[in-house]
């Protein structure tokens, strides 16, 4: 972080709950967590509106932050915890599966700092370099290996300010922590606390349930086996990632109404044709226009997979409650040569494939665990894949401090492997803003496909 220019810390700090509210705790990682081990960490960030001076962000939005994550902390225990792997270690002959564990006067990395960059360039939707986002987003603490286990923090957060502009906070977090809805319960309970001033007791929500409520061994020792944890040390940078641009665009609800027509209007039949399938659907064709039109498609037999995350917490038997603390959710890989996706009827048939996917993955009369062990098989294609971070359920332009609602939230992971970002528009609930990472060529040739294809699904 000190190493780039545009940037200054003005403040590193350490946030603890306040002392004796957790104790030792620890929590078993299900092997929809151990899942998430070896991938990168998801780094938010939001920006909002703040003409305000230095002195006033250092005098009241500083302190508030710092008093209102400690309150929340003691209730979400986890995110001030430390993940345990053990890559040697046995007992009784099996492998030890990772945990989450806590002890007294852990505590969270929270870093304030100030930014000379455009902050209304940064919060807009048009093209902007990647690399300008990365100072704005907390690297997760170093690792540490011990005589029998490797143990990194799971969560820190940066708070920056730009002079009488704005301010963005960044999050970091370990992927094994939890999904989308787990951070969303963290977001909303630090929000209402911090809105509240400090004083606002967590008696109101539903508060995180720990309980392992997913315990299938057999499922957690496949995973295992098939987990090489002794890569298991330090998650990537997005630092050295090469020169790309992120955008916006924004899928209007009279777009997502055109385009289901025209999906059900060559597949009347097909069962599954949400907003989301449709958007999805959408994305994939692009993609696959743009690569071919910057010349990257490598041949006609080129596969590309497109890999979505469906969230199970309602579908399993029993249900589980949607403040079930952890990852809880399954991919659904779906593969088709990047001939077909990008050919004339390409959108119709990549909204066919993701519908049927998920139709086949969630309504199967053996139960949604049937084919649990097979679910990564996909990832054994060989493939250019295009994986989908948020989800529309959740509105993180909700995500209010106290001084307004966020002007922009990014999701600035998805430059690690290309994927797609989808989630409810700011201006309103009905449209999908999608974020996508490119090479500048590769953007350009989006945007075309994109704007073009949306122009020809409303004149149709």
């Amino acid at each position: 972080m000190d190493d780039f220019p545009d940037l200054t810390v003005l403040e590193r700090s350490r946030i603890s709950p306040p002392p004796a509210t957790i104790g030792h705790r620890s929590l078993p990682l299900t092997f929809f967590d151990i899942t998430w081990l070896l991938f990168p960490p998801v780094h938010h960030l939001f920006f909002y509106h703040f003409p305000h001076s230095k002195s006033h962000f250092m005098e009241t939005v500083v302190p508030g932050l710092k008093h209102s994550l400690s309150i929340t902390l003691q209730h979400y225990f986890p995110f001030v915890s430390n993940l345990f792997v053990f890559p040697n270690q046995c007992d009784s002959g099996f492998i030890r599966k990772p945990e989450i564990r806590h002890v007294e006067a852990d505590s969270v990395a929270l870093t304030f700092a100030e930014c000379g960059l455009d902050f209304n360039d940064l919060a807009g939707n048009h093209p902007r370099k990647c690399k300008k986002f990365y100072p704005l987003v907390p690297l997760l603490g170093n690792a540490f290996k011990g005589s029998d286990y490797v143990t990194i923090p799971l969560y820190s957060v940066q708070v920056t300010y730009f002079p009488n502009s704005g301010i963005s906070i960044g999050m970091t977090n370990h992927h094994s922590l939890g999904d989308a809805t787990t951070r969303f319960g963290f977001l909303k309970a630090w929000t209402s606390v911090s809105e509240s001033g400090g004083n606002q007791s967590l008696d109101s929500f539903s508060t995180p349930i720990y309980d392992r409520l997913i315990d299938i061994p057999k499922l957690d020792e496949n995973k295992m086996n098939h987990t090489n944890l002794e890569a298991f040390y330090q998650p990537p940078s997005l630092a050295g990632l090469p020169d790309r641009v992120r955008a916006t665009f924004v899928l209007a609800r009279t777009h997502i109404i055109q385009l289901k027509k025209q999906v059900l209007t060559q597949l009347p039949t097909l069962e599954h044709v949400s907003s989301f399938t449709v958007t999805c659907g959408y994305i994939w064709s692009c993609i696959a226009k743009s690569l071919v039109k910057v010349g990257e498609r490598k041949g006609e037999d080129e596969l590309e997979q497109f890999i979505l995350m469906v969230d199970f917490r309602s579908r399993l038997d029993p249900p589980v409650p949607t403040t079930y603390f952890g990852n809880c959710g399954a991919p659904c890989i779906v593969t088709s040569k990047n001939i077909v996706l990008s050919g004339e009827n390409g959108f119709v048939t990549s909204a066919k494939l993701i519908g049927e996917g998920i139709s086949k993955m969630v309504n199967t009369n053996e139960g949604i665990l049937k084919d649990a062990e097979r679910w990564h098989d996909g990832f054994k294609i060989p493939a250019r894949r295009i994986g989908v971070s948020g989800t529309p359920k959740l509105d993180f332009y909700d995500v209010d401090f106290g001084w307004g609602k966020p002007i922009k939230y990014e999701i600035v992971s998805i430059d690690y492997n290309g994927s797609v970002s989808i989630g409810v528009c700011k201006e309103s609930g009905q449209d999908l803003e999608i974020g996508v990472c490119f090479p500048g060529m590769q953007m350009d040739a989006f945007a075309e496909i994109f704007n073009d294809g949306l122009e020809s699904a409303i004149g149709s």
